[in-house]
């Protein structure tokens, strides 16, 4: 009777195991506290108890991002698109991923979607523009990119881009303007402070700023402007 006994116990320690939402929530906990891989294991057990668990599956895709396993993260996510496909996350998901990737043009159709589902993600706005930037489409770009400061003009990173997008847009003045704003809010840049320099000495011929500019970007560690400091400003 007592083998019978601990047998039956057994049997109800399985039976009492966690349930599918508890084992999301404890995946999502270690994502909070960024342990990525055991987060994966918990989703994993949730997702054999329902495949179809659309937060579940969203979740690992992320975890996975994290990780920097962008093409492991692709699937994941086009699995919770087809479990929930109304939820902007998994569509806004996947299109960091192809940014990642440099699938520009996969990642705008799925950043048009996401937009589409839920247009007060501003997030979409700044992505979607570094992926037209990637595109070369410059003035779609500068579109997302001013959407973006409309929500906060003191975004450091949009100001660099949108810099970027004017000179691929022909327009070296009010790149300037955009870069000298970005290294206004963030003098760490060295990559602005080299485009800025190159920008004004190749653009309007303003060689001592644009030594000033380059001589920072070197003491930033952006290497790549040296060669423009041995030719034009020693």
């Amino acid at each position: 009777m007592k083998k019978i006994w601990i047998f039956i116990a057994l049997l109800g320690l399985v039976a009492c195991g966690p349930s599918e939402e508890e084992l999301v929530s404890e995946g999502i906990s270690n994502m909070d506290s960024q342990n990525w891989d055991k987060a994966i294991t918990y989703l994993d057990r949730a997702l054999d108890k329902n495949p179809a668990n659309a937060r579940a599956l969203n979740a690992k895709g992320v975890a996975l991002f994290q990780l920097e396993k962008y093409k492991e993260a692709i699937p994941v996510f086009t699995l919770s698109i087809q479990a929930d496909s109304i939820s902007y996350k998994p569509w806004f998901n996947r299109a960091n991923a192809n940014l990642e990737l440099g699938n520009f043009k996969e990642a705008v159709s799925d950043y048009n979607l996401a937009n589409g589902l839920d247009p007060s993600q501003t997030d979409i706005y700044y992505n979607r523009g570094l992926a037209l930037l990637g595109l070369e489409e410059y003035e779609d770009a500068l579109l997302d990119f001013d959407a973006a400061l409309q929500v906060n003009p003191n975004q450091a990173l949009v100001h660099f881009n949108r810099g970027k997008a004017l000179l691929g847009n022909n327009n070296p003045v009010a790149a300037i303007e955009s870069l000298t704003q970005s290294v206004n809010l963030d003098n760490n840049n060295g990559p602005a402070y080299y485009l800025l320099g190159v920008t004004r000495m190749s653009a309007l011929g303003q060689k001592e700023e644009g030594c000033v500019d380059l001589k920072m970007a070197l003491s930033l560690g952006y290497e790549e402007a040296q060669s423009w400091l041995n030719d034009f400003c020693e």
